[in-house]
């Protein structure tokens, strides 16, 4: 019992010198921390984010999956809102401060090194990185197709068998009993799988599937990641790991493209949006580059007459490239001041 006591002591005054010397953030300036039977409790206040809060109470924002970890109440860690209350850890002392397989909030600087180390390079973090779409012309020519799935069933997701049918001989070279496969589906821009006037087909991912049994003239399946609701005639193509982190890189200079549309279509994109851009590889595009949104507005002059000249751009949003095709890019809109339409503009950032 006194051992727990004074473990709790030592916690107490450990929390409340590191909210005497520590330097607040602009959006903690007013730390609420509250003590229960069952430790310390901070109400979240406008403009926090995970990474700041585990900065500002353990010294590191590197430690932030563990502040998300010990409140399971927070489904994502992108979003966290005004009033609630999350469960406060003490950081470890022999824990090592290491890059995180989490969803990262925000793009962050590098640590500083020790000393005789290089500096490592900043880096955003998405876990998602396997359910990310692409543009493409010409679409990716599908290995099989989904005809049936056992139980008959609507809406197919994880744990399902599928039943694939080749699409041809090529294809049963590859759908071997252990190999994974995407199954994704196509949709506008266009859907017209031959075009070669329209900037390309998309590419819905939908889950993961195993291969479980080949018999002649089919192949069975398991699902095992399902992503979005997966229905017979969806289409397979090989399955490509992509690696959730992603450094960050200098933009290009003199971009000026536009955003295409929001990968579900929905007519509103914002903060952690999925998106597609009319920029890609032919232009320099890279993983990893980011690129401010901007807007551009009419002089109003007086009696609500409109000029013809436009005001000076202004930037509302920033995007960050996740992949990118020979002239179309998936980008992920990382921060914005208000909604983001298709055809919207992006640029490179002014410093």
């Amino acid at each position: 019992m006194n051992c727990r006591m004074n473990s709790t002591v030592l916690f107490s005054v450990f929390l409340l010198l590191s909210l005497l010397f520590s330097r607040l953030s602009p959006a903690a300036d007013k730390i609420d921390v509250v003590e229960s039977e069952t430790g310390f409790y901070y109400t979240i206040q406008k403009g926090d984010t995970l990474w700041d809060l585990s900065k500002h109470f353990n010294d590191s924002p590197w430690l932030w999956p563990e502040l998300w970890e010990g409140n399971d109440q927070i489904t994502n860690p992108h979003w966290i809102f005004p009033g609630e209350r999350i469960r406060l850890y003490k950081k470890s002392g022999s824990q090592a401060i290491t890059p995180t397989d989490a969803i990262q909030p925000v793009a962050v600087a590098p640590v500083k090194p020790a000393e005789g180390e290089k500096t490592a390079a900043p880096f955003f973090v998405y876990t998602s990185m396997d359910r990310v779409g692409f543009i493409r012309k010409p679409p990716v020519p599908p290995s099989g197709t989904i005809f049936e799935v056992e139980g008959r069933k609507t809406l197919i997701s994880e744990g399902d068998t599928v039943y694939i049918r080749p699409a041809d001989q090529t294809a049963e070279g590859i759908l071997i009993p252990g190999s994974r496969h995407t199954v994704f589906r196509y949709m506008k821009p266009t859907d017209e799988r031959d075009s070669t006037e329209t900037i390309g087909t998309q590419h819905y991912i939908l889950g993961i599937v195993e291969v479980t049994k080949k018999e002649p003239d089919m192949v069975l399946a398991k699902v095992l990641k399902s992503f979005r609701p997966i229905r017979v005639d969806d289409l397979l193509m090989p399955f490509s790991q992509r690696h959730p982190k992603i450094e960050l890189k200098p933009s290009i200079p003199g971009i000026d493209g536009q955003i295409i549309v929001s990968e579900d279509h929905t007519e509103l994109t914002g903060d952690y949006t999925l998106a597609f851009i009319d920029k890609g590889r032919a232009d320099n595009i890279q993983v990893g580059q980011q690129y401010s949104i901007y807007s551009k507005q009419k002089m109003v002059l007086e009696k609500n007459v409109i000029s013809a000249k436009s005001l000076p751009p202004v930037d509302f949003g920033t995007l960050l490239v996740l992949h990118t095709e020979q002239t179309t890019s998936t980008v992920i809109i990382t921060s914005a001041a208000k909604a983001i339409f298709p055809g919207e503009r992006f640029r490179t950032p002014i410093n």
